[in-house]
């Protein structure tokens, strides 16, 4: 897993099942994956100690860690709560 980039929450959110990582507005989140497929619009990666999925348009990027982008052919669907 690499970290691709850290940015700031523009806003809370509050995801819809485990799958999703939750997150207040001005907190630091950061990306190790981007999805590609049917869930474009989702990244995935951390705030503090938890991880998951969150709407890209949510946050403002602010620090690069690679020129690489890690993109994963997954659909939220795939993945499940345990």
């Amino acid at each position: 897993t690499v970290l691709m980039c850290r940015g700031k929450a523009m806003q809370d959110f509050k995801g819809p099942d485990c799958r999703f990582v939750n997150f207040k507005k001005g907190e630091a989140v950061y990306v190790y994956y981007k999805l590609i497929g049917k869930s474009t619009e989702l990244w995935a990666g951390s705030v503090g100690s938890d991880f998951g999925y969150f709407p890209k348009d949510l946050l403002e990027i602010n620090h690069n860690y690679s020129n690489e982008e890690l993109e994963l052919p997954t659909d939220v669907s795939h993945l499940c709560c345990f």
